[in-house]
């Protein structure tokens, strides 16, 4: 009778394959993203940025640790190691024997399917004298040739052969677990035990922490908590808020250090910074890692000399800030949703979002918010501002700058030398122009460019980024400086209206004369024209979502920041006269040179809709100043 049978692995082969098969899928994918880069390509591409970067921190710090470091050689050891089990187990696997093979009687016999039964006899009696024990030949083969005899002779035999695939008739089921049976051996229960603690308990959490974001959960509560609390956030706040985080405090984490000359300096430093709210007792702010951690972003705000212990601390706060400012969007975005979705609770003003992504750009260009952009250059000074903004040039933002005469903008910089002149130059033609294109559509509808009311639109934006070039690139922006969401002036008011009163209704367009429009197109009509423009567009984001983008697009410049930075992009359509977000900020961090985002606002925000930035058309802070 058929039955079940469960077993571990004693010969050890199934492990085996399981073995390998483990190895496998851990060494291939780390080889793939954590091989060290060729360090010549490396010096290549440091070489490539020297001429726009070299003055830049950061630059500087990766030019001596690639010269220092080990950490690429340990990872291609380690890897390389990985690579060598995986090999020897599948060269293991390879020399097992296969077992579970299908019985076929025939092969057994040396015959081909299908014989007579009187080649099968003949065949037999020729290698039964062959193998016979008692003439010095194979036994156990012996006994093969009988079983395979008697299932191709015996009617039986051959019965159960073609059923069940042996002659002997159903055979218990075995299934075997890819284990060897000195695992579950109770001698061995301390030391598998310690293994699995080992693995589940420590390298696991440890490979978590190392690959996350370093965002603490009592951070985000934190971020939560004053966020609802405080729904208008402005800057000072914010700092007090951002340096506050739980990344700061020794006791959540072990790279923030508190030293025993920290009682001397930090002091010092409030003295030279003025007001900075150190009377407050409002917990956490009043704490010493969080007073602290404050001091020293705002010295860095000031770009104030400082010593070498509080510069490596200092290099450790900026380095945590980016990630812990979009930690405070994401939270300021999770409350709007929950303040829309449910109702009664306060969402966070669009003033305290803004703040966010303006202090992440204050903090990669290493600049406090009323001082001016021209400081992001080189070689600019606060006492060479007096030249830009006089009456003969005002030049106040790097816009500014880049639209006047090359021989304005030479004579007005004769404080430079050529050498640093040229700087400069190469500088501003490295920081990116994004060109914005939208447009409003409501898919899934025979007339997409046709919204109504009740109509889910879909707001389709093309990002593209050139380099700036000296030149007149942004005059045409420069002529038009009031803001989208700005009143414009009366007499442009009554201007409009008079327009409006121009204008005359528009015929209702007959079907006859819509026949003949489509008629008119070379495909045939017009919603065939829509059809395919949809297809195409769902091709478009069916191949962005199987598609793996590299978010190491352009580095910033940045001559403060502690390390590399790559251009971030908020994306995000606003209601300014509620002061509320319509959609969530979208995080661009893979445009290299064209990004197309989709957003699905509410169809009754549309009448408020904004694009915001320092142009007036989206959000660029990334530490370029625009």
């Amino acid at each position: 009778m058929a039955g079940q049978q469960f077993q571990y692995d004693d010969s050890g082969n199934t492990f085996f394959y399981f073995l390998t098969s483990f190895v496998g899928l851990i060494v291939i994918p780390a080889t793939y993203y954590l091989w060290p880069r060729d360090q010549n390509a490396e010096q290549l591409r440091l070489k490539s940025l020297r001429r726009v970067h070299g003055r830049c921190l950061w630059y500087r710090l990766r030019h001596m640790k690639s010269q220092q470091s080990i950490v690429p050689t340990l990872k291609k050891a380690a890897l390389l190691f990985g690579w060598a089990i995986f090999l020897l187990l599948a060269y293991k696997v390879s020399k097992l024997d296969r077992e579970y093979q299908e019985y076929n009687p025939y092969e057994v016999l040396h015959l081909e399917a299908g014989v007579s039964i009187a080649e099968i006899k003949k065949q037999y009696r020729v290698l039964s004298l062959k193998y016979h024990p008692d003439k010095g030949g194979d036994e156990a083969m012996f006994m093969k040739l009988a079983k395979a005899y008697s299932a191709l002779t015996n009617e039986e035999a051959r019965d159960n052969w073609e059923k069940y695939g042996n002659p002997d008739g159903p055979r218990v089921t075995s299934f075997g677990i890819a284990l060897p049976a000195w695992i579950v051996d109770q001698k061995n229960s301390m030391l598998v035990l310690l293994v699995y603690g080992l693995a589940f308990m420590v390298i696991l959490p440890v490979v978590v922490v190392i690959t996350s974001l370093f965002i603490l959960i009592n951070t985000t509560q934190l971020f939560m908590h004053f966020m609802y609390k405080t729904p208008t956030m402005n800057m000072k706040r914010l700092v007090m808020v951002l340096t506050a985080a739980f990344e700061f405090d020794p006791r959540s984490n072990k790279e923030a250090i508190i030293r025993p000359t920290d009682n001397i300096e930090v002091p010092q430093l409030i003295r030279e910074l003025g007001n900075i709210n150190v009377k407050k007792k409002e917990p956490p702010f009043c704490y010493p890692y969080s007073l602290k951690a404050r001091v020293l972003l705002l010295t860095h705000l000031a770009r104030m000399d400082v010593s070498e212990n509080i510069e490596e601390d200092q290099r450790f706060v900026m380095k945590k800030c980016p990630a812990l400012l979009q930690e405070l969007i994401n939270v300021g975005c999770q409350l709007t949703m929950m303040a829309t979705s449910r109702g009664g609770l306060r969402a966070p003003r669009l003033t305290s979002i803004e703040n966010c992504m303006k202090l992440s750009q204050m903090v990669v260009q290493g600049l406090q918010e009323a001082k001016s952009p021209l400081l992001q250059l080189p070689h600019f000074e606060e006492e060479h501002l007096r030249y830009c903004i006089s009456k003969k040039y005002k030049v106040r933002t790097l816009q500014d700058l880049v639209s006047l005469k090359d021989s304005d903008r030479r004579n007005m910089l004769r404080f430079l030398g050529e050498e640093k002149y040229d700087e400069v130059m190469a500088v501003l033609g490295s920081i990116p122009y994004i060109n914005m294109e939208t447009k409003l559509q409501v898919l899934d509808d025979e007339d997409s460019n046709n919204v109504t009311a009740g109509s889910i639109v879909t707001v389709t934006v093309t990002l593209r980024r050139k380099r700036t070039s000296v030149s007149s690139i942004f005059q045409g922006d420069a002529k038009n400086k009031t803001k989208v969401w700005q009143n414009k002036n009366k007499g442009a008011k009554k201007a409009a209206k008079s327009k409006k009163k121009k204008l005359t209704k528009k015929k209702p367009v007959t079907q006859q004369q819509a026949k003949g429009d489509k008629a008119k197109h070379p495909n045939g009509n017009v919603a065939g024209n829509e059809w395919e423009a949809l297809q195409q567009s769902i091709q478009r984001r069916e191949r962005a979502l199987l598609e793996t983008k590299s978010k190491v697009t352009h580095p910033v410049y940045s001559l403060y920041f502690p390390e590399e930075k790559q251009e971030w992009w908020w994306l995000y359509i606003a209601d300014r006269k509620e002061q509320t977000l319509v959609s969530m900020p979208n995080h661009v961090c893979t445009l290299k040179d064209i990004e197309e985002v989709r957003r699905q606002p509410p169809v009754c925000a549309l009448p408020h809709l904004f694009f915001y930035s320092g142009k007036g058309d989206i959000v660029v802070l990334s530490g370029v100043e625009f």
